[in-house]
C-alpha cells in the first residue's frame, strides 16, 4: 500500500440497528459536486481485498478526496444546514456491506435473523461492531493503519459519489429499486449484498438493504465548511445512515441521518 494513502480502511456497512442501510454527471439543472482524487491516488489500487481465511473476502474501494455539499436543504431540519465538507485524504471503503460470512469469520458466529452468507449481518450494535473491528484489525495484520467505522462525513461523501441529488443517481425516485432494497421491493426481508447497481465509486447498497453505523455521535451541524468533520466528542447515541429494507424512500436519501443508542439491535 502506497505510504500517501491514509489507511483509515473504512469498514462500511456494519448493519444496524434501527427499527421500523469520476463523479456521474449531474442532473439536468443541477451542478455536480466536486469529487478531486488529484495525483493522490495515482498507482494506488482502486480495488484491494482482505482475506479473512476459509475463502471469505472482504472488498475494498479507493474513495477519492475531494469536498461536497452535505446536508438538504429540502428534507427534515436534522439535515440542515447544507454545508461544505472536504474530504483531505483518500481512503478504502466496503465495496459491500458486511455480510454475515464475513462477520462469523472474524466473530466465530452470527447473530443475524435473516440467514444467508451473502446476506448483510444484521442484529449487531454500535458496541458490538467495535468488538468486530479489533478483531478483524488483529486478524488482518495491517500495518500503518486500521479498519474503522466511517465518520457520517465519509459515508455521505462516497453514497452520492458526485451527485447532489437525492440519492446516489440524482432525484428521480423512480430509478430507486434498480439501486436499492427498500420497502416497496424488498418483500420484507434483507437481500444478498451487491445485488443492486453500485453508484458511480462502485459501492453497493448504500441505499437501503440495512441500516450503516457511521463511527460519529449524534449532532447537529453547523453552517461553516469544515475539513474531515467526526462529530461531537460524546453524546447519547451515534449516528446511522443509508435506511433498510423497511424503510421509504425518503428514508434512503443520501443526506437523511438517524441516532441510535450504541447498544442497540435490530434485524433492519
Amino acid at each position: 500500500m502506497k505510504n500517501f494513502v491514509i489507511w483509515s480502511v473504512v469498514l462500511l456497512a456494519m448493519a444496524t440497528t434501527a427499527c421500523n442501510k469520476a463523479p456521474k454527471p449531474a442532473e439536468p439543472g443541477k451542478t455536480p459536486q466536486k469529487s478531486v482524487a488529484g495525483n493522490k491516488t495515482k498507482g494506488t489500487p482502486k480495488e484491494l481485498a482482505v482475506d479473512l481465511g476459509g475463502g471469505v473476502k472482504m472488498e475494498m474501494v479507493l474513495i477519492p478526496a475531494g469536498s461536497f455539499l452535505m446536508g438538504d436543504a429540502f428534507l427534515m431540519d436534522v439535515a440542515k444546514p447544507v454545508h461544505k465538507v472536504r474530504i483531505t485524504k483518500p481512503f478504502y471503503l466496503g465495496k459491500y456491506e458486511v455480510t454475515q460470512e464475513q462477520w462469523e469469520a472474524v466473530m466465530g458466529s452470527n447473530p443475524s435473523r435473516s440467514k444467508g452468507a451473502k446476506n448483510p449481518v444484521e442484529m449487531v450494535s454500535w458496541d458490538d461492531c467495535q468488538q468486530f473491528l479489533v478483531k478483524l484489525n488483529a486478524k488482518s495484520g495491517r500495518q500503518g493503519g486500521k479498519f474503522v467505522l466511517p465518520t457520517e462525513a465519509q459515508w455521505e461523501y462516497a453514497c452520492r459519489a458526485g451527485s447532489a441529488g437525492k440519492f446516489c443517481f440524482g432525484d428521480d425516485e423512480k430509478q430507486l429499486g434498480e439501486y436499492a432494497w427498500y420497502g416497496d421491493n424488498s418483500d420484507g426481508k434483507t437481500h444478498a449484498v451487491g445485488g443492486k447497481k453500485p453508484n458511480t465509486f462502485g459501492l453497493h447498497d448504500m441505499h437501503g438493504n440495512v441500516w450503516e453505523w457511521c463511527q460519529d455521535w449524534y449532532g447537529a451541524y453547523g453552517a461553516e465548511a469544515v475539513d474531515e468533520p467526526s462529530g461531537p466528542t460524546t453524546g447519547s447515541g451515534h449516528v446511522g445512515r443509508g435506511g433498510g429494507w423497511s424503510n421509504p424512500a425518503m428514508v434512503c436519501q443520501s443526506a437523511f441521518r438517524s441516532i441510535f443508542v450504541p447498544g442497540s439491535r435490530s434485524r433492519y
